[in-house]
């Protein structure tokens, strides 16, 4: 029987646009980029040239902190660019698709027969590795640590967020070969939604044998993996988990196992109030946007396209790619050229308010159609409060992120630092009357802290 944890802290945001049960095809023009900053933490050394030909599986580039990190190409093609930014920083490397794939074959094998080692060793051979995270520092892993447990999250609960249940349906068993050679490498945690479909899915599959299935009741952010670790098996200093917050990776491992070849296909939500038909579409880590975008939203008007969630995924555009553990393509509209006559002082039915400031809190569970305003400028940090309504954690939020704008690490130890993520703090956000960036502080608190303790 799993363990129930209900939760009382959170917000769950309504809004306009989420994505039918609905698969769209799409034909790709063939071009797709892998991005580095994808993966967090990661130091890349590109390890092709352009003109290079790769068969889909084959390394683009390895963390040159841990060499034996690698990470394959999503398709077999040609080299087309390296590119770089500012001091010779590696941006992506786009590869331009074959007409006739070509997968490197590393071999169909029975996962219950592997050791860890042998699990890890296959991971990292076949360049899917750097996909799973670790806590604490939120950022990609590394093979020479051995972690107390692996956590996933199976829960998608964030703002018009892609459903699993649908993306699972016809690969039922990669999940439980994933989830199965995870169990192999240390105890496994698997924490679900209360959807009563799904959870009868996972029991009938027997994932329950390999895992400890634990149910998150109670709104966003239920489904962070940070969150689910701090309720089941808190990060203490020393200690390492595994973290997988996107489930999608457990089905690149099953397939790897199951069918001996990489296969990074994930099924993206088309979501946003902008959207004129929101659906899903099965596309490839790094594809290209601008055919899934062309024709899918009004082109006169000014929005703002996110790779992601409407609160962590990050800005793109028509030319961007598909990122690595990004299950929506979100289009919102940006606000810039809204013209509210008499402002604040109407009583604003439309728009949504935590503090009940407009009138729509009368409106019950309406959804709303937000735009990317941040309405008001950056201001004195007040402690109010406001952060621990929506932060489910066993942490004190106002003050860690004081002492991370203090640099005080000893008192960022002593408030939980090593136990939390950015996007732990995306609802925070979102409420702050402050108008800070918390997930770029603690990014960046987090990334101090690292260097501090190598």
């Amino acid at each position: 029987m799993a363990n129930v944890i209900k939760l009382h802290k959170g917000l769950d945001i309504n809004l306009q646009g989420k994505a039918r049960e609905q698969l769209i095809k799409l034909q790709s023009k063939g071009q797709y980029a892998l991005v580095p900053d994808d993966f967090e933490g990661v130091t890349p050394k590109v390890v092709v040239k352009e003109g290079d030909k790769v068969k889909a599986g084959e390394a683009l580039f390895i963390n040159k902190a841990y060499p034996e990190v690698k990470f394959a190409s999503p398709v077999s093609g040609t080299v087309r660019e390296v590119v770089r930014g500012e001091r010779r920083k590696v941006l992506c490397v786009k590869v331009e698709a074959d007409a006739q794939q070509v997968q490197v074959d590393f071999g169909k094998k029975d996962v219950a027969q592997m050791t860890g080692q042998q699990v890890i060793e296959a991971l990292l051979e076949a360049g899917i590795f750097g996909y799973i995270n670790q806590l604490p520092y939120a950022v990609s892993t590394n093979p020479t640590v051995q972690p107390k447990a692996i956590f996933v999250s199976a829960l998608r609960d964030k703002p018009l967020a892609g459903d699993f249940n649908f993306e699972v349906k016809g690969q039922e068993q990669d999940f439980v070969t994933g989830i199965m050679a995870l169990s192999k490498i240390a105890k496994t945690h698997v924490g679900l939604g209360i959807q009563p479909d799904f959870q009868s899915v996972i029991r009938q599959l027997g994932i329950d044998q390999y895992a400890d299935l634990t149910i998150f009741d109670g709104p966003c952010p239920a489904g962070n993996v940070g969150v689910q670790v701090n309720h089941v098996d808190p990060v203490n200093k020393g200690e390492v988990v595994w973290t997988i917050g996107d489930p999608t990776v457990v089905l690149f491992i099953g397939r790897l196992f199951n069918t001996g070849k990489v296969d990074l296909r994930r099924r993206v939500a088309l979501c946003g109030s902008e959207v004129k038909s929101p659906a899903y579409v099965d596309m490839l880590v790094g594809e290209e946007l601008s055919t899934l975008l062309s024709n899918s939203y009004d082109a006169d008007h000014h929005v703002r396209i996110i790779n992601g969630n409407v609160l962590t995924g990050r800005p793109t555009t028509k030319d961007g790619f598909l990122g690595a553990h990004t299950s929506e393509i979100t289009v919102i509209p940006e606000g810039d050229d809204a013209d509210e006559v008499l402002g604040w002082i109407l009583p604003r039915f439309n728009q949504f308010s935590v503090n009940r400031s407009y009138f729509s809190w009368l409106c019950g569970k309406k959804k709303y159609a937000l735009d990317a305003r941040i309405k008001g400028g950056e201001r004195h940090m007040i402690m109010s409060g406001e952060y621990d309504k929506v932060l489910p954690m066993d942490i004190y939020g106002e003050y860690l992120i004081k002492a991370i704008i203090t640099g005080d690490i000893d008192r960022q130890e002593a408030l939980g630092i090593y136990e939390v993520s950015p996007e732990d703090f995306a609802l925070a956000e979102f409420v702050d009357s402050s108008k800070l960036e918390l997930q770029r502080i603690v990014r960046e608190g987090l990334n101090i802290l690292r260097k501090e303790n190598a």
